[in-house]
């Protein structure tokens, strides 16, 4: 039987125990786009014995872990103070989070406690059952486009087995464009195309002899979050780009609300970014500047809120 690849779902849940299943069901299902899964950590042991024929013995099989990748959209669950559909997916990639009742849901990095999340990834037929899984993601704001988070976990893997696909409930939410939005840095209210943050999450996947697929805890080790955007350039009286970047200022960067619905707006926040690289950009004609930066500030270095 031909599998589709239109026929593939993501169910995801917080675990209370790091990697003890926490059976995510049809209601826990994240809409996703681009999904990809790759063996991590796959161990092939070479077996190199002095014979008296040439060639190799087979090689053993010594564990691995999987990793999945896909995208998913930024928007609100329609409901002021309610989690979004991306929520444990956020948080498996070592971000704490903060509700406000009736307000907001806020996402900031942490440095301790992350949470681990279960994530079932159905391929039309086939289950993977991922445990344990921490990660990685990044944000992408492309004007007159949808907002979207690039994420990549990484898990301890049982299966596939043959499983049909649930029936998904996913929010009714659909994601605002980005557009409208008061975006400034340093005040300034630059004109862009198009923000990125990236965690920069490490992840470290330790051995353990004790463990089934020889694996110990999955750990988010270090934190380094980038990003860039392009402003048009500009003269120094109004904005000094050239600068601030080589006297290491730092800058608040703000997109200010994006979206208009309550329930359905988000915002990022970027408390101290210093620029790390400048170089010109051409946009339909007119000068731009291609700038990276980092984002200071360690936890504070950034929050993510959906009001």
């Amino acid at each position: 039987m031909a599998k589709l690849v239109k026929r593939e779902l993501i169910l995801a849940a917080i675990e209370a125990t790091y990697n003890t299943d926490a059976t995510p069901g049809g209601a826990d299902a994240v809409l996703v786009e681009d999904v990809s899964w790759s063996y991590a950590g796959a161990r092939m042991v070479d077996r190199n014995a002095v014979k008296a024929t040439l060639g190799q013995f087979q090689r053993v099989f010594a564990g691995t872990l999987m990793e999945v990748s896909c995208t998913a959209e930024l928007k609100g669950s329609g409901t002021a103070g309610e989690a979004p559909e991306a929520d444990v997916l956020l948080r498996a990639c070592g971000l704490g989070v903060e509700v406000t009742a009736g307000t907001s849901v806020a996402y900031a990095p942490a440095s301790t406690a992350h949470e681990s999340a279960t994530i079932y990834f159905h391929e039309d037929g086939s289950l993977y059952k991922l445990t344990g899984a921490r990660g990685t993601a990044s944000l992408n704001l492309e004007t007159g486009n949808k907002g979207m988070a690039s994420l990549t976990l990484t898990g301890h893997v049982t299966g596939p087995i043959d499983a049909p696909l649930p029936v998904a409930v996913y929010d009714a939410s659909v994601p605002p464009p980005v557009i409208g939005a008061a975006f400034s840095v340093g005040g300034y209210a630059a004109v862009i195309s198009a923000l990125s943050l990236d965690l920069g999450n490490t992840i470290g996947t330790p051995p353990s002899m004790s463990a089934a697929d020889g694996y110990s805890e999955i750990i988010i080790s270090d934190r380094d979050v980038t990003g860039s955007f392009d402003p048009e350039a500009t003269l120094v009286a109004a904005q000094d780009f050239h600068g601030d970047w080589r006297n290491g200022v730092t800058k608040t960067i703000t997109t200010g609300a994006i979206g208009s619905t309550a329930g359905n707006r988000y915002q990022l926040d970027i408390a101290e970014a210093y620029y790390s690289e400048l170089a010109p950009g051409d946009r339909e004609g007119v000068r731009t500047y291609d700038i990276s930066y980092g984002a200071a500030g360690d936890d504070s270095a950034f929050t993510l809120t959906f009001t």
